[in-house]
Order: structure tokens, then C-alpha cells, then sequence
């Protein structure tokens, strides 16, 4: 399952944070990814990544106030000195933890915001770019469903390529996650062979619970055996598992997938 990396944030959340990583290594995974590390010590991360043998590949930006409903700082106006902040945060986390990817959540925006919040964003994400190209890191942005998650800005896969066109960079790339390009969209195979060629990170999980591949709607045999021929990257596993986490992992036998 080399391909694979376990999103410590929605899986195996009946344990600490700190406990997650033994039990990625235990189901036989090697790497790991995840939202937001920044309440645990570098120090703490990197003792359990070299205790059980895993690479961490993804990261988040860290968000702003997300108890107080902030999705991201990228996209506000009056919160730009907050956002450089945020890259520094990300830096010195992805770089002592050797992560290459850095996720760039964009932020929730009200209708009459939005024409400003776009022009702010392309600024911060060029920004990034420059900052984390230093450090030889890639900025990601997805697109998120509104469904779960009202007002976000960057809820459009074609809004996502013309703002990284504008910003074009190219260590700033698209994150694809079929869950919510599904959600956005439909027919999230076909789009993602559309625009194969911009995307740096895969997430997978199924529609319409969010739940793990084979739990939904969503064909991921087909989606599996596709990537298992086209992709050579991480496919992050951001799923909330429909019962224990321990007891997730069935969509394997879809497909067989050499790891």
C-alpha cells in the first residue's frame, strides 16, 4: 500500500493524536498525512514518524480560528499579516517534518465579498508559492463542497485551474479530492482525467456520507484500478469511517493494488 497515506485527522480518531501513527503502522501503511498538526510539538511528531517508520506527505495551512468557523485565511482582506504568519507556521513545520505538500484552505466569503476575495487570493497564493518554492514545497487548493461546507470560496474545479493559471507558478498545484469533485460536480473520474496534469495529491473517500471507497455511490473499483495505472503519487485516505476505523479498511479487496 505504498500509494496510500492515512489522513490522522478523520481515521483512527478513537484514539489521541499521537497514538494514530502506531496504528497506521500496525495496518501496514508507511505514510501518513494530515490537517492540522499545529497544537503537537514538532518535537512530538517527528519522535512517532521515526518510531513507526512513516514519511508524513500532506499538511494544512493552519486555518485561523476554526472553533470560531475560520476555513482558511487566504482569501480575507484584513487578515493578511495573519496569512504570512500561517505560511511561516506551515514552513517550519513541513520542512523539519520532511512534508513537500502543503494544503492552502481558502476561506469562507459572504456573495458580496467574493470579487475581492478572489483578487486577495491569487495575491496570497502567489505569496506562498514564492515562499515555499525557498524551502522546496508545493502549495496545494482544492475545492470544497458547499454542502459541507456553506461559503467556502473555492468551491468550483474550473474556478480552481483559472485561479492557478493566473497565479501560474508551478509549485502551486491542484489538490483532487473525488469525494467533494463529486459532491461539485459528478463524474469525478472524468474530471480528473481532464485535468490529470495540474493535480499534485489525491483524497479519496465515498459519496454520500464521506465514508470509506465502497461505502457509497461512488464506483471506486474503477477509480482505483485508473489510478493504480496513471498516477504515481499519494492517494490520501480522508475519510470518516462509517463504523470502527480498525474495521475500514474492506475497500482494499476492490482492487489489488501492488504496495
Amino acid at each position: 500500500m505504498s500509494k496510500f497515506s492515512v489522513n490522522l485527522s478523520t481515521i483512527f480518531t478513537e484514539d489521541p493524536f499521537l497514538e494514530r501513527f502506531k496504528k497506521a503502522r500496525i495496518h501496514g501503511f508507511s505514510y501518513v498525512e494530515c490537517q492540522f498538526p499545529y497544537v503537537h510539538s514538532i518535537e512530538e511528531i517527528q519522535k512517532k514518524l521515526n518510531q513507526h517508520q512513516l514519511s508524513m506527505v500532506l499538511l494544512n495551512l493552519p486555518p485561523g480560528n476554526w472553533e470560531k468557523g475560520d476555513r482558511g485565511l487566504a482569501t480575507d482582506a484584513n487578515r493578511i499579516k495573519e496569512f504570512i504568519s500561517s505560511v511561516n507556521d506551515g514552513i517550519k513545520y513541513a520542512a523539519a517534518l520532511e512534508v513537500s505538500r502543503i494544503h492552502c484552505m481558502a476561506g469562507i466569503v459572504s456573495e458580496n465579498e467574493k470579487a475581492t476575495a478572489r483578487d486577495v487570493y491569487i495575491h496570497n497564493l502567489h505569496y506562498a508559492g514564492k515562499e515555499m518554492d525557498k524551502h522546496g514545497l508545493t502549495v496545494l487548493i482544492e475545492p470544497i463542497n458547499q454542502i459541507d461546507m456553506p461559503g467556502y470560496f473555492l468551491s468550483d474545479i474550473y474556478q480552481a485551474v483559472e485561479i492557478l493559471e493566473i497565479v501560474d507558478l508551478p509549485n502551486v498545484k491542484l489538490q483532487f479530492d473525488f469525494y467533494h469533485i463529486q459532491r461539485i460536480h459528478g463524474n469525478a473520474l472524468s474530471i480528473y482525467k481532464q485535468f490529470a496534469y495540474i493535480i499534485d495529491h489525491i483524497q479519496i473517500a465515498d459519496v454520500p456520507g464521506r465514508h470509506q471507497p465502497g461505502a457509497g455511490e461512488m464506483d471506486y473499483r474503477e477509480i482505483l484500478q485508473f489510478l493504480d495505472h496513471s498516477y504515481d503519487g499519494y492517494i490520501g485516505l480522508e475519510y470518516n469511517p462509517s463504523g470502527k476505523s480498525d474495521e475500514s479498511f474492506d475497500w482494499k479487496s476492490l482492487i489489488e493494488i501492488g504496495g
